[in-house]
């Protein structure tokens, strides 16, 4: 089970906004301090997450212009895939400290669709 410094956790949480389209390819973003109020942290934790969104290539800095969310769909889709990949890779991790093996999980999986179908 891990943990991450806040400022990736914030970086994640945006990054799965952009993806799901709450900040549309070529959007602005609001300003360090409204996201760092909407985070419920200090505007320099903000600074941080926000400069790696940037090194990602999500984002990018306007002097005059702010920040806003990159115009590359491929960019988006493969942070999109690599997102996915780490979750279900930590969440295998995890299943496997409990002494659950990948076929075990998708028994699982199989087990949760079948409760979740309607009756």
């Amino acid at each position: 089970m891990t943990s991450h410094p806040i400022y990736l956790q914030i970086s994640e949480q945006l990054s799965v906004q952009i993806m799901t389209g709450k900040y549309p390819a070529g959007s602005g973003l609001p300003s360090v301090r409204d996201l760092a109020a909407a985070f419920e942290v200090n505007p320099n934790t903000m600074q941080h997450a926000l400069a790696d969104l940037e090194s990602r290539g999500l984002i990018s800095t306007h002097r005059t212009a702010g920040r806003t969310v990159t115009e590359d769909q491929l960019t988006i889709e493969q942070a999109k895939q690599q997102l996915v990949q780490r979750r279900v890779h930590e969440f295998v991790e995890d299943l496997n400290v409990f002494g659950y093996s990948t076929n075990d999980l998708a028994t699982l999986i199989r087990r949760s669709n079948k409760e979740g179908e309607p009756k």
